[in-house]
């Protein structure tokens, strides 16, 4: 497999963090089926990851981490996507929210410090609560109905929360909810122990079944003052950690690709002199694979390069990250498609992975943002930006 990072890995730093992915890929994948079959985070894996001090990968230099840039990011998550695409998604939001309080500076330095402070020293994991039954995706703008009522110098927070990826191993949730006293929305960081938080193990999905993104409940969270991190704002300004999602998809899609070649040169009917990768029509499926795998990839790791290399022009990025998600996922699906028709109807059977990886990647389709909007927003800047006519 290393061949397809030949062009990828440019630096020893990056070819450094790869080693430590690489490491843990065999016992991730072994883990895989068992976490499908359970439908949640496997544990086993999240202490790999802790030991290995994946989680503070993405903190600055100045509180004990290696500051990762987007490309790195990208790079270790695709890999750890094909060991395991749920494990890669669940972590990834960690990482990402991370990456983003990190640059963004929406927390106050207080906050950012003592949640730094935890991660780095017990590796503890975070991800953001917002999506709810009622709302659905918080990308298209729904209020949630998750409360917080202010009590003398304490709130408490009621609600539910679904899509909650890593649910029942998570160390702190980001929830949001709506403050009624300030009348907005914002963001509280709510400790896994504390009375009154509880999961409700819901997730029973056909994909990404090792997420674990079950509902959180709180139940009249009592939380101070201090607790209330963030405030809602309509910032519009793009998110490059979020091609953690694209990156997942393409680890996916190469694991369908690597045990389809396997397959095909291993595979020898009877009614053949030779295994099947010399028969012209695999041998077809096979190229289109690593053509579409070439294209997508290439172009999520030339922007993310561009992010990283020119961060004054990162404005300009917003909606070629979206097109990124729409190719990749898509070209995703169709790869493993091509790996399924490859092995045959043996690779719907069980004793095999690709039936997982067709689950599996079917739910990037469904990640934000969707190809919808995406189109929609390609064809509003292609209007907005073209030159007028002249009269």
């Amino acid at each position: 497999m290393r061949n397809l990072y030949t062009n990828i890995i440019k630096t020893d730093r990056q070819q450094e963090l790869f080693d430590i992915v690489d490491s843990l890929g065999a016992s991730i994948k072994e883990r895989a089926l068992n976490a499908d079959e359970k439908a949640d985070f496997p544990e086993e894996t999240l202490r790999d990851l802790k030991e290995v001090g994946y989680p503070a990968l993405p903190l600055p230099h100045s509180h004990g981490g290696r500051e990762l840039s987007l490309y790195e990011l990208l790079l270790i998550q695709e890999r750890l996507a094909v060991a395991d695409g749920s494990v890669a998604l669940s972590i990834g939001w960690h990482m990402g929210i991370i990456m983003e309080l990190r640059d963004e500076g929406l927390w106050s330095d207080e906050d950012f410090d003592v949640l730094a402070h935890e991660i780095q020293g017990e590796q503890k994991v975070v991800n953001r609560a917002a999506s709810e039954p009622a709302t659905g995706s918080p990308t298209r703008g729904g209020r949630p109905e998750t409360t917080a009522k202010k009590n003398g110098n304490t709130y408490n927070v009621t609600g539910r929360k679904t899509f909650t990826s890593m649910a029942s191993v998570l160390d702190y949730y980001i929830v949001s909810a709506y403050v009624e006293e300030k009348d907005q929305v914002g963001w509280f960081l709510i400790d896994s122990s504390l009375d009154g938080v509880s999961i409700d193990y819901t997730w029973d999905t056909v994909g990404m079944r090792g997420t674990g993104s079950h509902d959180l409940v709180l139940n009249n969270v009592q939380l101070p003052e201090k607790r209330l991190v963030e405030m809602a704002t309509k910032s519009k300004k793009p998110k490059g950690w979020l091609l953690h999602i694209p990156a997942c998809y393409l680890g996916i899609a190469i694991a369908a690709r690597n045990d389809a070649i396997d397959f095909a040169k291993s595979f020898q009917p009877n009614s053949l002199d030779t295994p099947i990768s010399e028969v012209p029509h695999v041998r077809q499926k096979i190229g289109e694979m690593d053509l579409k795998l070439m294209n997508a990839r290439h172009f999520m790791y030339s922007i993310a390069d561009q992010w990283d290399r020119y961060p004054d022009k990162r404005e300009q990025l917003g909606e070629t990250l979206g097109a990124i998600k729409t190719i990749a996922t898509n070209a995703a699906n169709e790869i493993v498609d091509l790996a399924m028709r490859i092995a045959g109807g043996r690779g719907l059977s069980k004793k095999y992975a690709f039936e997982r990886y067709y689950r599996d990647v079917r739910a990037g389709l469904h990640n934000p943002p969707m190809d919808d909007a995406v189109i929609e927003n390609l064809a509003k800047q292609a209007i907005h930006n073209a030159p007028e006519k002249d009269e």
